[in-house]
């Protein structure tokens, strides 16, 4: 967060957060595919809830007004895009999470953690929430008005649903309502299916990273293992586009959530900071070779509705799309294949 603005406590960020967006749309036309704002339910909860980013907070009150204000900001900066670029998409990466009640006195705050990881994406989608998180959300400062601001603002036909996943993503919960890491136990397949039956979006496994560990094929394994979840979500009937290893480079002190800068760099990408490939790259680039010529021609749909840069037909494909209108549900909002994308 830029210092002038502060923290996602102040409502002036869905503001000037979409101006940023137009101007950024405006300065580079040729490019379609957005993530305006990376994860908010992350942004919120590290935030406003953990006290681990930005305003470093720990209450539902700071959790709930760091939330509406980021989803907020989204939701104006994607108008201000569309206004540039009408056929723009927006590829809204979200980390998919789980709670697991330790304990039959746990089911209760399992519950209540479990309908709280949907509100970012609700809200981005205008969905109405379930009573019980419309209370929370009144409860800790949200307006009726602001509220109805989310369900008339909606813009998912644009959208293409993007799902994270890391052995983080699933926690245990006790009966007080503290959350520790569980590990993986349901996996990518399954929440990513809890997020599509709620939805119903064409669905990206959009991040996804294991250190490269001591035996050196750590990565390479967690990689193999999420590219058979990918598989197994598509081949039962979800439209499944794209699939990313976050990142293309080694993180920097990636191991403490950036809380801190100690310089420490973690083994997490397909190249290290060098620019040498490791085993989880040169699996990444096998899996692409092996995969790429057979997963269009087995692909439910078409193609995802995308237009290449192109230094003569940039301007021409912009002014058609003002004037037939395209956007993603004109040209197929179900019109997608799978690609193999990198960050």
């Amino acid at each position: 967060m830029p210092d002038w603005i502060g923290n996602f406590q102040n409502p002036d960020f869905a503001l000037e957060f979409p101006r940023y967006a137009r101007a950024f749309a405006e300065r580079y036309p040729w490019i379609q595919v957005y993530t305006p704002i990376n994860e908010m339910h992350i942004c919120a909860v590290f935030s406003a809830l953990y006290g681990w980013w930005n305003e470093q907070m720990t209450s539902d009150r700071a959790f709930v007004t760091a939330l509406k204000h980021i989803v907020k900001a989204n939701i104006l900066a994607m108008r201000e895009i569309l206004e540039v670029r009408p056929n723009a998409l927006f590829v809204q990466s979200e980390s998919s999470e789980y709670y697991h009640a330790e304990n039959p006195a746990a089911i209760g705050p399992a519950e209540i953690n479990n309908a709280r990881r949907f509100l970012s994406l609700d809200l981005n989608y205008g969905r109405r929430v379930d009573s019980g998180m419309y209370e929370y959300l009144m409860d800790n400062g949200m307006t009726r008005e602001e509220y109805h601001f989310f369900l008339q603002n909606n813009l998912r036909h644009h959208c293409i649903m993007g799902n994270d996943y890391y052995p983080t993503n699933e926690h245990y919960v006790s009966a007080d309502g503290m959350t520790h890491a569980s590990g993986e136990i349901f996996g990518y397949a399954v929440i990513t299916h809890q997020y599509y039956d709620r939805y119903r979006l064409p669905v990206m496994h959009t991040e996804t990273n294991l250190l490269e560990g001591p035996n050196g094929d750590e990565a390479v394994h967690w990689l193999r293992k999420q590219w058979a979840n990918v598989l197994r979500v598509r081949n039962s009937g979800v439209p499944v586009i794209g699939f990313t290893w976050y990142s293309l480079t080694d993180q920097v002190d990636w191991d403490i959530a950036l809380r801190e800068e100690r310089g420490t760099v973690n083994p997490l990408g397909l190249f290290d900071l060098d620019r040498n490939i490791r085993p989880v790259g040169e699996a990444y680039r096998k899996l692409i070779r092996d995969w790429g010529a057979v997963l269009p021609t087995k692909s439910m749909c078409l193609h995802v509705p995308i237009l290449m840069p192109d230094e003569t037909c940039c301007a021409e494909a912009n002014a058609a799309a003002r004037t037939d209108g395209s956007d993603a549900a004109r040209t197929g909002a179900g019109s997608f294949a799978s690609t193999e994308t990198t960050e």
